[in-house]
């Protein structure tokens, strides 16, 4: 069930808990400033931030000016949007713990208003913020709430807040977001795959010979170390971003755009994830923990030097596996995922290797033929089909080269960050990049094992060099395969 989208005559008010937190500041009011900017809420939206600082409208606005506005492009700003724009937002100061601090949110909002509820905060206050909204009556059946990730820390967790929040919301009022689905390419992806006919007889075993997914990101832990140690790259970034794109790369065809339709098909893909054992986990994952370095030019310390981080910690900074999806179309090719911080560059790619020639009259020059779909998310956006062909001059030599699709030289529209993207989707009540509870709960039951492998291996993470990209044996899992990532070819 979807919310019908707001009428412009109808007030919306969105709250955001943890309204003045680093989330808000560097993605969250940047992206509502850019739709308002191009006329995507509705007339009558008011922005209101929560937090625990006792500030009035005037030192909310300080800071908003201070923080926000260096998060927002040079070329989309203007004095004139940013007035209006702000006039949209209000401030409260508010305990999400107290009970009776709801009331000053219900005394900020608009008569008769929907209502969205952007949930920034620690998963720990999320059923609490829900239990303390409805207790205030700011719950009804047009109300939504977004929860970030991640959602739990374990199945049992994540369980008990989906239960929870159950309680005071239905389920389709629930929109657990996960920003990598916001991405232009990512929803690209769904065309690519199931609005051309060329690919289709070819996007299976064994004309595909592998899949790899990767997140890397150059940063180290930076000021989230707290959190960080407490969580690791598998429940951070495996659990949900890449599990997310994997769906999306193996799922059948959906039978319609529908919501549910979509998320149905993704579903099973996690269902079919084939469960490690703890000898799969011995053999086909690979933890790493970053050692001194440099990282984008400068000298970068190790995971155990950073703040806030114990000398004993054994949290993984790096994750690399091999998974298998055990149904007709994958069955025999191998899904190799790969994620870290501190690494030699912010790359996030998907590559569909397809399958070897089965006999070649080019001699030894064949033995570089590959045939590569590469789906690069970021730092760029852009898909490129990786070909053979003969280079210039005599004889029959051959050299990889590339087809490209530059999505931004081929459309000359504005292409909405994700935050901004997945929020009007939210206010419009569309559920389709969401995550439902069933799939969150089936990525968490495939995730689990391999933590609990971990644990009982007893295995310190491998160290790697920031500014590299992984522990050695990262590279050693694709080998065994035939394979390597696409930086090392």
């Amino acid at each position: 069930m979807a919310h019908p989208t707001p009428s412009p005559a109808t007030p919306l008010d969105i709250v955001i808990f943890g309204g003045v937190g680093d989330l808000s500041v560097r993605k969250l009011l940047p992206a509502l400033y850019m739709a308002h900017l191009h006329n995507n809420l509705p007339e009558q939206t008011q922005i209101i931030a929560l937090g625990r600082q006792s500030w009035d409208r005037a030192a909310f606005l300080h800071f908003i000016q201070e923080k926000v506005r260096g998060f927002i492009e040079s070329k989309a700003y203007s004095d004139q949007a940013w007035a209006s724009f702000v006039r949209r937002l209000s401030y409260a100061c508010v305990d999400a713990t107290d009970p009776a601090d709801f009331h000053e949110i219900k005394a900020q909002m608009q008569p008769g208003s929907e209502r969205v509820y952007y949930l920034a905060t620690a998963p720990s206050l999320f059923v609490g913020i829900c239990a303390n909204l409805s207790g205030a009556g700011l719950v009804d059946e047009r109300s939504r709430v977004v929860l970030e990730k991640p959602l739990g820390h374990d199945l049992a967790s994540a369980r008990q807040i989906n239960h929870e929040v159950g309680q005071y919301f239905e389920e389709h009022q629930v929109f657990r977001i996960d920003h990598y689905l916001g991405k232009e390419t990512v929803q690209n992806l769904m065309v690519l795959r199931f609005g051309n006919s060329i690919f289709e007889p070819l996007w299976r075993g064994p004309q595909i010979k592998s899949v790899q997914i990767t997140v890397a990101e150059s940063v180290g832990v930076g000021n989230r170390a707290g959190f960080y140690d407490g969580t690791g790259a598998m429940r951070d970034m495996v659990q949900n971003h890449l599990l997310q794109l994997l769906c999306i790369v193996a799922m059948e065809p959906p039978v319609s755009l529908d919501p549910d339709a979509v998320r149905d098909e993704k579903l099973k893909v996690l269902r079919s994830l084939r469960p490690m054992t703890v000898a799969d986990v011995a053999r086909d994952t690979v933890r790493g923990q970053y050692s001194a370095g440099a990282s984008d030019g400068e000298a970068a310390v190790a995971y155990l030097q950073e703040a806030n981080i114990p000398a004993s910690s054994s949290t993984e900074t790096f994750v690399a596996l091999k998974a298998h999806i055990n149904n007709w179309r994958w069955a025999n090719v191998p899904i190799f995922l790969r994620t870290g911080k501190r690494m030699a560059a912010r790359q996030s790619e998907i590559v569909i290797e397809f399958a070897d020639l089965p006999f070649t009259i080019f001699g030894d020059s064949a033995h570089q033929s590959v045939n590569r779909l590469m789906i690069r998310l970021q730092p760029e956006e852009h898909i490129q089909l990786q070909m053979m062909a003969k280079e210039p001059g005599s004889g029959m030599k051959l050299r990889p080269v590339s087809l490209n699709l530059d999505l931004q030289s081929a459309f000359t529209e504005r292409r909405a960050e994700a935050y901004e993207r997945l929020l009007i989707d939210v206010i419009k009540g569309r559920l389709t990049h969401f995550m439902r509870r069933d799939e969150l709960e089936a990525a968490w039951a495939w995730v689990e094992p391999i933590i609990d492998g971990w644990q009982q291996l007893g295995e310190k993470p491998k160290a790697y060099t920031a500014g590299s990209w992984g522990p050695a044996a990262s590279s050693a899992l694709m080998a065994r395969e035939g394979s390597s990532w696409v930086e090392e070819s």
